[in-house]
């Protein structure tokens, strides 16, 4: 079996899996120790990396250059790997069901590539049991070969936070799991060697799975309680944003917000808990009612701008509503499951018009993903509201006199998701004002 030795002597690689948002910072942060292949199937990836440019801007381009990795598009070049970390994504499907394409796809590519003694390590987030009821069968299958004895696994979730730079890779504990002691040991070394915040050992790989899974799902339920308090307070009459400032002010008040629950972790990792819970016969219930609480805030969104524009006499249909930000959240140009999409089409159920603008966003992914032109800020003009939606470090910086003038008419009706404007600031501006 590969050896610690043989990675730290460069006689053997570490391979990388998919070079998105977890994989790529991962490659450049070891390639300070190890020999480095990032491979990625989409050739057009490959290019912009080799030419010094990482478009989810996770990596500085002067980091990228400055990082030794051989990247390739050829799974042949995989057999030169000691360990092969896959760091795919892992969505849901229409049904809300995981859909385990990517790491089925991975895993079969690594398997028909791979040599004896090689370690494959898994980051995507998964249910408790994927990495050895479905991938590992896979390799056996499609690697002529038998576990525990021509190959061993680990699993080791991503902890990244796309667009955070505080958190990142080296400063945020990482947990290590093995399916056999010298695995793991190799493993903590190899991760050891990049995480200065430390390595937690976990006993087995689904209590690694099953930790990964569960730090998302606590997080929307949370967020979801936050949302159905703002729906609350909004019929009494009360802003959410000055209720959670002065609960914060005691000590152990826990600081979520209310807010829209997208991306590829928060808004997908419970589905994945709640289809293996419902699969062993138990139906999950606090889980399911924060998801579907969560689920329902851009209508509810939407629902709210009607309502403003109706109360502002203003005509519903043919509306001209702007809408700042369509990525799932601020400072990433991911629109991966962005639930922005959701108050986008529930506005054009009323015959509205929205008119997005994101400067961080790619138009056409956007177009192609979710039919949706991006505009330029000049052509957000003659608004008859306009919906405050994603934090960008733009639009986090508007202040509440730069927005009349985007109005076709008085009343000037905002929609402040993030809770962006200050409310007095809004009021000297004469704008109707609402937050969640």
């Amino acid at each position: 079996m590969i050896s610690y030795d043989d990675l730290v002597h460069r006689t053997k690689s570490i391979a990388i899996v998919g070079l998105g948002y977890v994989g790529l910072p991962l490659a450049v942060a070891l390639s300070e120790h190890f020999a480095v292949i990032g491979f990625d199937k989409k050739e057009e990836r490959i290019k912009e990396l080799r030419a010094g440019h990482d478009r989810t801007i996770e990596v500085a381009d002067e980091a990228l250059c400055n990082a030794k990795i051989t990247y390739t598009s050829n799974p042949q070049d995989l057999a030169q790997a000691g360990v092969i970390i896959v760091a795919v994504p892992t969505p849901i499907d229409a049904h809300r069901n995981p859909d385990l394409t990517p790491v089925v796809g991975a895993t079969t590519t690594v398997a028909r590539a791979m040599a004896k003694g090689t370690i494959v390590c898994y980051e995507s987030t998964v249910y408790p049991g994927v990495t050895e009821e479905v991938c590992v069968p896979l390799l056996e299958k499609h690697a002529g070969m038998t576990f525990g004895r021509d190959f061993t696994v680990g699993y080791s979730p991503e902890r990244i936070n796309p667009g955070d730079r505080i958190h990142r890779l080296a400063t945020i504990r990482k947990i290590v799991s093995g399916s056999d002691p010298q695995t793991a040991d190799i493993l903590e070394k190899v991760y050891g060697s990049v995480v200065s915040a430390g390595i937690h050992r976990a006993s087995s790989i689904k209590v690694a799975e099953a930790a990964k899974v569960i730090e998302n799902t606590q997080r929307d339920i949370n967020i979801a309680l936050m949302n159905e308090l703002a729906c609350i307070f909004n019929r009494m009459g009360i802003d959410t944003t000055e209720v959670l400032e002065a609960a914060g002010s005691k000590w152990n008040f826990l600081p979520f917000r209310p807010g829209l629950v997208g991306g590829h972790c928060i808004g997908v990792d419970p589905y994945y808990l709640t289809y293996k819970a419902e699969e062993m016969g138990y139906h999950p219930e606090v889980i399911l009612a924060g998801r579907k609480i969560n689920d329902s805030m851009g209508k509810y969104i939407a629902e709210i701008t009607v309502k403003r524009l109706i109360n502002a006499n203003k005509q519903i249909k043919g509306a001209r509503v702007g809408i700042l930000g369509i990525t799932f959240k601020e400072n990433v140009p991911d629109i991966r499951n962005t639930r922005v999409i959701d108050i986008v089409h529930e506005l054009e159920e009323y015959g509205i018009l929205p008119l997005v603008h994101d400067p961080l966003a790619d138009p056409q992914e956007t177009k192609q993903e979710y039919h949706i032109d991006l505009l330029p800020m000049e052509a957000l003009t003659k608004l008859d509201a306009l919906i405050l939606a994603v934090a960008h470090h733009p639009f986090a910086a508007i202040k509440a006199a730069d927005l009349p003038p985007l109005f076709a008419s008085e009343p000037y009706t905002v929609i402040d998701i993030k809770s962006i404007l200050n409310k007095e600031d809004a009021k000297q501006a004469k704008i109707d004002l609402w937050r969640l």
